[in-house]
């Protein structure tokens, strides 16, 4: 494969630069050791801190664990029979696998985005509005109120504010997409989690699914798992490099694409292998 070198300058041209090193950590793993059916070990002692109201991008080649570790942050791994985990995560200082935490809570406080959009076949208001009826809110107006700020959120509002009765089923993928990240912030998530969130759209969605990320910075911490390096370098302030179930090397976003530490890091990015 030919070598090549990712210009983040260019790629990153309408971006501020965050100070990483200024930012309050929210997120600390420690230790995280994470097995398949007992003995198929896919993430190997895994420790890094993550920033609030940053972009941390989880990059490596297919099969490294970057998914593996991304539902590790909302308790998804649970759901798996068989899967065993030790370490330590905490979120806010607090350990989410504690026996006595409230998984629903957790999973509302940390809201995840799929590869492939997975809209409830409802209306499209419905659909926004879900989480909060399971939370006992069914007042109209507020609703209302809720629904619209979140679609707006979203960069949705102006394409679907005519047609909010209509099926989510009938907006294009790009649009679901977004529609999934409205319902996600409705419930108002303190961390947002995109496991591939444009790897199935085309690239005119891709951009605007990109434009949103960076603004839901703003107001969220977001962790983002992609197998596109562009991407990564787009819209993150921090890349995590993982391979085969390790942590290789993290660090804020320049430096990863531009002076990595490590020779591996070096390798993957500029395309010797993955």
């Amino acid at each position: 494969m030919q070598s090549h070198t990712i210009d983040i300058k260019t790629l990153r041209s309408s971006a501020s630069t965050t100070d990483v090193d200024k930012m309050s950590t929210t997120i600390v793993v420690e230790g995280l050791n994470l097995f398949y059916a007992g003995a198929n070990q896919a993430l190997f002692d895994v420790s890094l801190d993550i920033p609030e109201k940053c972009v941390t991008a989880f990059i490596g080649a297919s099969g490294c664990g970057k998914s593996s570790l991304l539902r590790c942050f909302n308790r998804m791994n649970d759901l798996i029979d068989g899967c065993d985990i030790s370490g330590k995560i905490t979120i806010n200082g607090d350990d989410i696998y504690k026996d006595d935490v409230d998984v629903a809570e957790l999973r509302r406080s940390v809201g995840m985005v799929f590869q492939k959009p997975n809209p409830f076949p409802k209306s499209i208001y419905e659909n926004v509005a879900y989480g909060l009826r399971i939370q006992g809110i069914n007042k109209e107006r507020v609703l209302d109120e809720i629904v619209e700020k979140s679609l707006r959120a979203a960069a949705l509002w102006d394409e679907v504010k005519d047609r909010l009765g209509d099926s989510a089923l009938g907006l294009s993928g790009g649009q679901q997409q977004r529609l999934v990240i409205a319902r996600c912030v409705a419930v108002e998530p303190k961390i947002l989690l995109l496991d591939e969130p444009a790897s199935a759209l085309d690239p005119i969605s891709t951009l605007k699914i990109e434009e949103l990320i960076y603004e839901l910075k703003n107001h969220y911490t977001i962790l983002i798992v992609t197998h596109n390096m562009q991407q990564a370098a787009r819209v993150s302030d921090v890349t995590a490099f993982m391979h085969l179930g390790k942590l290789v090397e993290v660090g804020s976003t320049e430096t990863i694409f531009t002076n990595p530490n490590e020779k591996q890091t070096e390798d993957y990015i500029t395309g010797r292998y993955g």
